[in-house]
């Protein structure tokens, strides 16, 4: 771990990622504050960055979280658009983050003031069907805060600002090992991990993973510490797949359509893969995973998450002559998380690669403009809403 200084924004942010002793005297003795800094989506398709957002006040089973690194994800970009029905404006946006547990509601003792956790956004309501069968992601309540659903980031109030209201269902102790920046990656490493034990992975079988991106680059290393045999990553822009480079794959194919699966097999010796895994997002990457698959195969569809996406052009023999296992796979189950969380304290996967910037939440802006545009090869822009600098007077 080093603690160089780091520019974010124009400010100087003290060493980061911070030490352990770093970060105890960093908010050891922080009152929390009656207002806060955060981004509101005031109405879709428009942001803005406020200094006097009221800080939520706490309820049974709940934590204050001190934010202390925070993520933008490609997620963000559907939301403020108002592509999730769920969303409700004015919003605070935020999925993927870390910090220290600042308060505790009523009744609550399974974590305390001080406590460095990561977030997990889906909280299920606890009673439906689904939920009691441990698919809180799944839950038949969902955008039902009364019914005690929250998507934390989508229906209720996110990670980006300076503190967030979490339900303690959703929080996961961090390793000590790990730092807020490889904290925010809770959610993240639960997704990619449960998307491959979707395909039923075992010891020494062939993957092949499409699309280079975050979970991408995270579902390569899950594969191999899982064992996987040959890995193969498939992308279509060479410098996006460059940055895959010593994360675990065999092999990193940049093609499309014919090429991309020729290219594929002849990795493979001919022969489609035991299991692929698509995080692209897109019809052609759903189609191109199905082809990429061996007869007998599994097939891992988990990037389409937003709506508007239709997989037409698959012919259908493809699947049923070739005996194919076809899953969809929604963000994880409970318990998911916390384990990929040991993979990245052990070293078995590591997100720092991921990490292309850095800024201040006051300059969201032009973070997400670097997101956004991929300025510099933009995987994971990450913003620290808590420098030690909220505590001064603005």
């Amino acid at each position: 771990m080093t603690t160089e200084a780091t520019t974010v924004g124009g400010a100087q942010l003290p060493g980061w990622p911070l030490s352990s002793a770093e970060q105890a005297h960093l908010t050891s003795s922080v009152a929390v504050p009656p207002t806060m800094r955060a981004v509101v989506y005031p109405e879709p398709n428009r942001f803005e960055v406020r200094d006097d957002v009221p800080v939520p006040p706490l309820g049974p089973g709940e934590a204050l979280v001190r934010v202390m690194s925070t993520t933008i994800c490609a997620t963000d970009q559907k939301i403020l658009s108002g592509q999730f029905p769920g969303t409700r404006f004015p919003h605070i946006p935020g999925h993927e983050f870390a910090g220290e547990v600042a308060a505790v509601g009523p009744a609550v003792d399974e974590v305390q003031p001080g406590d460095r956790v990561g977030v997990e956004v889906h909280v299920g309501c606890g009673r439906c069907p689904r939920c009691l069968e441990g698919f809180y992601q799944l839950c038949e309540n969902y955008g039902r805060p009364e019914k005690g659903h929250a998507h934390i980031g989508f229906t209720v109030p996110g990670g980006l600002a300076e503190y967030a209201l979490v339900p303690i269902k959703a929080l996961h102790p961090l390793p000590a090992e790990l730092t807020w920046d490889q904290g925010a990656f809770t959610d993240n490493i639960g997704i990619a991990l449960y998307a491959v034990e979707r395909g039923q992975l075992r010891p020494g079988e062939s993957v092949v993973v499409v699309g280079p991106g975050a979970f991408g680059a995270l579902a390569i290393q899950v594969a191999r510490a899982m064992g996987a045999g040959r890995v193969i990553m498939l992308g279509t822009r060479p410098e996006r797949l460059a940055r895959m480079a010593g994360l675990g794959a065999d092999a990193l194919i940049a093609a499309r359509g014919k090429e991309a699966v020729e290219q594929v097999k002849d990795s493979l010796g001919g022969k489609g893969a035991d299991v692929v895994v698509e995080f692209a997002g897109t019809a052609d990457a759903a189609r191109q995973a199905i082809q990429l698959a061996r007869r007998g195969g599994r097939v891992v569809l988990a990037g389409a998450t937003g709506p508007g996406r239709e997989l037409s052009g698959v012919d259908l023999s493809t699947i049923v002559r070739g005996h194919l296992d076809i899953y969809g796979s929604l963000a994880n189950p409970k318990g998911v998380s916390r384990r990929g969380l040991e993979l990245i304290a052990r070293g078995a996967v590591d997100v720092s690669p991921l990490i292309t910037h850095h800024f201040a939440l006051a300059d969201f802006a032009a973070a997400w403009d670097t997101f956004v545009q991929r300025r510099d090869g933009a995987i994971r822009v990450m913003l620290h809403p808590y420098t030690g600098m909220a505590a001064t007077p603005r």
